[in-house]
């Protein structure tokens, strides 16, 4: 057995214990779903202008968790509103401090006839806002805001905003409700699993080296946002043990066992924000149909082959090869 099959196999067997009890948890956000299940989504939508002949765009907005406005786009391809075919709808989430950036950015997913609902996150790098609290402190960035307080919080807001971003595009024009794939990597991985293991919509997951897996592993390790959460809790060490058992709620090594759409998941072997002993974790406990990528020698990003092993595992799910 060569050092490749060596890690690999070490990976496969990598079963560390869930933080926080399964049926506290899934308690927990029956509560949650519960409670925000018939508020509103107020969408308002209008067309946008695109130099793309071959895409149809609108610009939509809808009230994610606390009613902050959550903007998105709404592509698909051209004369799609004619169409009484309903088509696969790929809603998409960014990485830590990115945003959903211009609608040509996911021409790929229209050439396959999809529909696309690309989403920000609150508070990064897009023209979304955040109407949470800031009434304790934070460090750098926005993971660390309201963690002492799990209804407060950055992560309950951001995991609701998810599911109702799925929610959000079931009710768009041309969309199959019945074939709603949720994408993205890195943070958007890891808010992709969180829509998958909260919203029954949710058909199929493409999570490439996704974050919020294993995260107390993170905040040691990572260099990334876990990083933020990390000097937070040095200043203070008081707080750890509340910390940890607020972020087990929004981990997906305890809430894998939820998953049940189909999923693909890529992991870089060298990678430090993300790294395989979270991810794996985290994967090794989901018990739905799945798939893994591994690259030994990729970092934290996503490669082109991947891409297309997303896009094939995509048509797959979806029965179109």
């Amino acid at each position: 057995m060569n050092t490749i099959e060596q890690r690999k196999k070490e990976l496969g067997n990598l079963r560390p214990e869930p933080t926080i009890d399964e049926q506290v948890l899934n308690v927990f956000w029956e509560g949650v779903l519960k409670s925000h299940g018939d508020r509103p989504l107020r969408m308002v939508s209008r067309p946008e202008a695109t130099p793309y002949p071959h895409m149809e765009v609108s610009r939509v907005t809808y009230h994610g968790y606390d009613d902050t406005p959550i903007n998105a786009w709404h592509i698909a391809p051209a004369n799609h509103s004619s169409k009484a075919e309903a088509r696969p709808c790929i809603v998409t989430f960014p990485g830590y401090t990115g945003d959903r950036g211009f609608p040509e950015r996911y021409a790929h997913w229209l050439m396959l006839g999809y529909t696309v609902f690309a989403v920000d996150v609150r508070g990064q790098g897009g023209e979304t806002g955040n109407l949470l609290p800031l009434d304790s402190g934070v460090v750098k960035g926005w993971v660390s805001q309201g963690i002492t307080d799990i209804h407060r919080s950055y992560y309950m807001a951001i995991a609701m905003d998810a599911v109702r971003a799925v929610d959000a595009a079931s009710r768009q024009p041309g969309v199959d409700p019945a074939k709603i794939a949720v994408v993205g990597g890195s943070q958007g991985g890891g808010l992709s699993m969180l829509a998958g293991a909260l919203n029954p919509k949710v058909a199929a997951i493409v999570a490439d080296i996704p974050n919020m897996c294993r995260m107390d592993y993170g905040i040691l390790y990572s260099v990334s946002s876990l990083n933020e959460i990390a000097q937070y809790i040095k200043r203070y060490p008081e707080q750890l043990d509340q910390i940890l058992a607020h972020l087990a709620h929004f981990d997906m090594l305890n809430l894998a066992p939820r998953i049940q759409a189909p999923i693909m998941v890529s992991v870089g072997w060298k990678d430090t924000v993300c790294m395989p002993e979270t991810i794996y974790a985290a994967y090794n406990r989901i018990e739905a149909a799945k798939e893994i990528r591994d690259y030994p020698f990729s970092g934290h990003e996503v490669s082109e082959y991947q891409k297309r092993e997303g896009v094939l595992f995509l048509e797959r799910v979806f029965n179109r090869r």
